[in-house]
C-alpha cells in the first residue's frame, strides 16, 4: 500500500456549516460516503438519493458526510445559511454539511488532498473533475472506493460497496 494512502482521513478537522470546529474523527468507526456537493449542479438531485443512503444504513454505523464546493461553473454561490436552507427545504438533508472548500488546485483541503490520491473504476487518481464524487471511506478512515459524479447515489455497485463495509 501507498504510504500516502496510508493516510487518514480522521487526521482532519475542518468546521462545519455553521462554522463550528469539527475533526473528522469523530466518525471514526463509521462507514463514511464523502461527497462533494453543490446546490446549482446538474447532479443536485442526488441529494435526495444521498439522505435516502443515509437514513437507510445510519442505523449500521454509515454517515454521508457533504463539502461544498464552489470550483465549478460557481455552482455553490450561496453562504452556509442559503447552502443549509437549500438542502433542508429542496431535500430533507440532515447529514453533516461542512463549509465550502476546496477539492483541487492550490488551495485544495487537506481532505481532498488525501480523497483524491484513490483512484476510480477505472484506475485513475487525481483531482475532482466535477460536483457530486463521491469517495467511500472504510470504518478505519481510509479510502476503499472512488465513483465519480454520474454514479448515482442508487447504483448498484455504489450500494454494494457500501454494504461490504457495514
Amino acid at each position: 500500500m501507498d504510504t500516502k494512502q496510508a493516510r487518514s482521513i480522521y487526521e482532519i478537522e475542518l468546521p462545519k456549516l455553521d462554522g463550528k470546529p469539527a475533526q473528522l474523527s469523530e466518525y471514526a468507526g463509521k462507514v463514511v460516503l464523502a461527497v462533494n456537493v453543490a446546490s446549482r449542479c446538474g447532479f443536485t438531485p442526488q441529494y435526495a438519493g444521498l439522505q435516502a443512503l443515509n437514513e437507510r444504513y445510519s442505523d449500521r454505523g454509515f454517515v454521508v458526510l457533504g463539502f461544498p464546493c464552489n470550483q465549478f461553473f460557481n455552482q455553490e454561490p450561496g453562504d452556509a445559511e442559503k447552502i443549509q436552507e437549500f438542502c433542508s427545504v429542496n431535500y430533507g438533508v440532515t447529514f453533516p454539511l461542512f463549509s465550502k472548500l476546496d477539492v483541487k488546485g492550490g488551495h485544495q483541503h487537506p481532505l481532498y488532498e488525501i480523497l483524491s490520491e484513490a483512484a476510480d473504476g477505472s484506475g485513475k487518481a487525481g483531482n475532482v473533475k466535477w460536483n457530486f464524487e463521491k469517495f467511500l471511506v472504510g470504518r478505519d478512515g481510509h479510502v476503499v472506493r472512488r465513483f465519480r459524479s454520474k454514479v448515482v447515489p442508487e447504483d448498484p455497485q455504489l450500494i454494494e460497496a457500501i454494504e461490504s463495509q457495514l
